[in-house]
């Protein structure tokens, strides 16, 4: 029930499709998030007005409300949250390590937020502090509660200060965990199969910091699995733009040519189009709908602050290029105002618009790798784009 088919390579932009259980999915693709079973300010009908395909699940939070039993109870995570596009369960580490940071910040004391050892993680919930312990059967079997399509292995994000010794230790670790993740999942897929349900499919998640071996020798292992596609983790988050980019020139010969390849935590215009062009199919993150809360939107020129004194009498659209329900119905000063309202309008808007714009870009460069025009796509958009611009 899941198939890859490559129909277009354009130099190292790639465009395909893949089938999972609830339809199929035209790549390139950005994935909205779903923190808690919602997009934040967003309905589901208007998921499908932008065009959305896919939609990421934060297992995480999920299982701690409303658990991922009361999730199964309801027939999985599309008949709970009333939506039936194919959808996808993050990588739970993350979570655990970002939320340690935060909590280890607070209370000056990590030793109690979060213990690591070979068969398990522990650490304690930010709602209430109880005590949670999880290894690669329990998560998988969370997910397999939650129900999505498709689901991701158990793994390790090692600090990014790590040095090469713990960053070594943690991807064989990870690696271990990689393995019982995928047996787990195939006895799971068994017996939900014997139950009539749909099976689901695993990512396996290539980590390790930049240092270039551990990159390399992760993606031959992650590779070697027995698995529909493959994860890239931890960019995108501290190192410099060159330094990711130089990291997928490294580990693309390496890569499989018939797996989707899903970049994890990417969102920016710019990244969206260059990691494109480096044989790059997935990305997602949650950073769209956030940044709106600052009053920030994504423009064809640049990121626009919309509370700037400038655009108190402006009657023009968010971006002129755009042509979403946001920046066809409403001006720069109307959205401003809601913004200084502190208004919900303003909020569900311009995460519409953001979500939008980035779909759409996703949308676009697909066309364009179709026709064999990618870089045109590529040289049009820095054309109009400057990262000094201050709009």
């Amino acid at each position: 029930m899941f198939e890859f088919y490559l129909k277009n390579k354009d130099k190292s932009a790639r465009a395909g499709v893949f089938i999972t259980p609830h339809g199929s999915i035209e790549t390139p693709v950005f994935m909205p998030v779903w923190t808690k079973s919602s997009v934040k300010w967003i309905h589901n009908e208007e998921l499908d007005e932008m065009w959305a395909q896919i939609i990421l699940n934060n297992t995480y939070h999920l299982y701690l409300r409303p658990g991922d039993k009361v999730i199964k109870h309801f027939g999985w995570i599309h008949k709970f949250s009333a939506y039936s596009k194919p959808m996808l369960t993050d990588s739970w580490w993350f979570q655990v390590f970002s939320l340690w940071q935060t909590w280890a910040n607070w209370f000056k004391n990590k030793e109690s937020l979060v213990k690591i050892t070979e068969d398990w993680v522990h650490f304690r919930s930010f709602i209430d502090w109880s005590k949670h312990f999880f290894n690669a059967e329990n998560v998988m079997n969370i997910q397999s509660n939650l129900g999505a399509d498709i689901i991701m292995a158990f793994d390790e994000c090692a600090p990014w200060t790590s040095d090469h010794n713990y960053a070594k230790s943690a991807m064989e670790r990870t690696h271990r965990w990689a393995i019982r993740s995928l047996e787990q999942v195939e006895n799971n897929n068994k017996i939900r199969l014997e139950n009539w349900s749909y099976p689901q499919a695993i990512f396996p998640i290539i980590q390790w910091v930049t240092y270039d071996d551990l990159r390399i020798e992760s993606t031959k292992f992650i590779n070697s699995l027995n698995t529909p596609w493959i994860a890239i983790g931890w960019l995108s988050v501290w190192e410099a733009k060159p330094e990711m980019y130089r990291i997928l020139e490294i580990i693309n010969p390496h890569l499989p040519q018939n797996k989707p390849r899903y970049l994890m935590w990417i969102w920016t215009p710019e990244d969206l189009v260059e990691c494109i062009a480096r044989w790059m199919d997935m990305f997602d993150c949650v950073l769209p709908t956030r940044i709106w809360r600052h009053g920030t939107g994504f423009s064809s020129n640049w990121y626009i602050k919309i509370t700037n004194e400038k655009y108190k009498l402006s009657d023009e659209k968010f971006d002129l290029e755009c042509d979403c329900k946001v920046c066809r119905n409403y001006s720069r000063w109307y959205l401003r105002h809601l913004v200084q309202e502190d208004e919900m309008l303003g909020l569900q808007l311009l995460s519409y618009h953001n979500l939008a714009f980035l779909i759409n870009m996703t949308k676009k460069a697909r066309i364009a790798i179709l026709k064999n025009k990618f870089e045109e796509f590529r040289s049009e958009f820095w054309s109009k784009y400057d990262m000094k611009y201050k709009k």
